[in-house]
């Protein structure tokens, strides 16, 4: 069967609705969700029942990179910078050094076993040289496992910075092995062109994204990620253009955006982490649809002796390596091996060999599919029981929540104080996103001239409104009270 404009939203909903009612019992039986979701589209594709045939790499590559701006974003916004800030230098390494590491031993060994050209296996390393966000996040999430002393954020940092890295080396090794004339020393400044001018737009857009989205006065609360959204592609975009990385500057605009008060936040995380897995499925479907299973089995040998080497030997080594000169304990140093899970990133940047044609584009494309799957499945199901043979996974009752967390899940609050705002208070006429106001409590209502309104982010505070506000503890309510005042005016309550 053909995909057609009159039956792709047909095909499609169907697809959809099935990958979400097999992932939703696909844990009772430890398989990742993600992998079922590439499972069905195989199922669907040219060699499975479905019959569906597809094998446009560049479609592929263009609903990869769409997806991927979309779970490098939410993976972004999720991130807690308090929980990231103390292991930043940690994650940096793992996400540079480390890839570049992986990227050679693999490369080196995929040259000894194969007859695979010097650059040709380089390049096979760097498509898989990174760990994919979109499986890390996804499992560590789903799996809602709770690590000590910060290894999830090490690995959420690794994971959701390290792209930009293999995409360098991937766009690196593939002009070599079409222009095999030129040297290594060519492409090193292409990759600090990538690096920096993608660092500097990421956190530029973030500060300029701040500004549009608590200045600009829109009619409606759902028109707020509408703009975020559009906000995401100029970022990635016009980094793209200039010559920097784009997947690097959504990331950094992300995490920036993620840990500042705007408008109409809450509405902006909860639309955004139901779009990144509406993401991670449609991507995870295509490349199912994308790969021929005929053409992987051939290669099921030597793809799983590669895959193997990564995970036991070129994983770890690259990751001992980047991490000598910090303190952590051996332990740590080995789940973070074991945590080195490809996903769908590799096989987005499979495409790229199949579009610019060389001769081993299918071997590598096919290599890589596998090398994705053997990992998810092997690494991908174990996470936790390897959590706890190393003694690094805490009980789920002592699992920290985040601000961020809080701010999503709505937790309830035991207490309720009212505010009277004075005409000397500092809030007076500032609206509520520029307040600075503890994330630890929440204006539910404002009662003005003896109205009640719903507040938001934009909301101006005036002389003589009275706040109703709910928190846990006195020390909440004292924060609001300084918040409020920035005098030592007591508060009416």
């Amino acid at each position: 069967m053909n995909l057609t404009i009159e039956n792709i939203l047909l095909v499609g909903s169907i697809l959809l609705f099935v990958s979400i009612i097999v992932g939703k019992t696909s844990y009772k039986f430890g398989v990742p969700t993600l992998l079922l979701f590439l499972a069905i589209g195989m199922l669907a594709g040219s060699d499975g029942i479905g019959g569906i045939h597809f094998d446009n790499p560049q479609i592929a590559q263009f609903i990869g990179i769409v997806s991927l701006n979309f779970i490098l974003f939410s993976g972004g916004l999720d991130t807690d910078w308090t929980s990231v800030k103390p292991i930043l230098r940690e994650g940096l390494v793992l996400s540079t050094l480390g890839v570049l590491l992986t990227a050679l031993s693999l490369g080196t060994f995929v040259w000894y076993v194969t007859d695979f050209t010097i650059y040709e296996s380089m390049l096979l390393g760097s498509i898989v040289s990174s760990t994919d966000a979109a499986a890390v996040f996804s499992i560590l999430r789903s799996k809602s496992l709770a690590l000590k002393t910060n290894l999830r954020p090490t690995l959420e940092l690794e994971s959701g910075s390290n792209d930009p890295m293999a995409y360098v080396l991937t766009i690196a090794f593939l002009t070599l092995v079409i222009n095999q004339d030129q040297g290594v020393a060519s492409v090193i400044p292409l990759f600090f062109k990538q690096m920096i001018l993608g660092g500097i737009a990421g956190f530029a857009f973030g500060k300029l994204s701040k500004l549009i989205i608590n200045n600009i006065k829109l009619d409606f609360e759902g028109l707020y990620p509408v703009l975020v959204i559009a906000l995401m592609f100029v970022t990635f975009s016009a980094t793209d253009f200039v010559g920097g990385n784009g997947f690097l500057a959504i990331y950094i605009c992300a995490v920036y955006l993620g840990n500042q008060d705007l408008i109409h936040k809450k509405t902006i995380l909860k639309m955004y982490d139901g779009l990144a897995w509406l993401m991670q499925i449609v991507l995870f479907l295509t490349l199912g649809l994308l790969v021929f299973p005929s053409q992987v089995f051939p290669l099921m040998g030597i793809g799983l002796l590669i895959s193997l080497f990564l995970i036991i030997v070129a994983r770890p080594v690259s990751v001992f390596l980047s991490l000598v000169f910090f303190k952590m304990k051996l332990r740590r140093r080995f789940y973070i091996s074991w945590v080195g899970l490809r996903g769908a990133v590799p096989i987005v940047f499979a495409t790229y060999p199949l579009l610019e044609g060389i001769e081993k584009a299918n071997m590598i494309f096919n290599i890589v599919f596998f090398i994705s799957v053997t990992s998810v499945l092997i690494q991908g199901t174990t996470l936790s029981i390897v959590a706890k043979w190393l003694n690094v996974a805490l009980p789920e009752k002592a699992k920290p929540i985040s601000e961020i967390d809080k701010l999503i899940s709505d937790l309830p609050k035991s207490s309720l104080q009212e505010f009277e705002i004075l005409p000397d208070f500092h809030a007076v006429n500032k609206r509520i996103v520029d307040l600075n106001f503890p994330k630890s409590a929440f204006i539910i209502m404002i009662k003005r001239n003896g109205e009640y309104i719903r507040p938001g982010g934009s909301t101006i505070i005036e002389a003589k409104d009275i706040l109703m506000v709910l928190a846990d503890t006195i020390e909440d309510f004292t924060k609001v009270n300084e918040c409020l005042q920035k005098s030592n005016n007591p508060s009416k309550t």
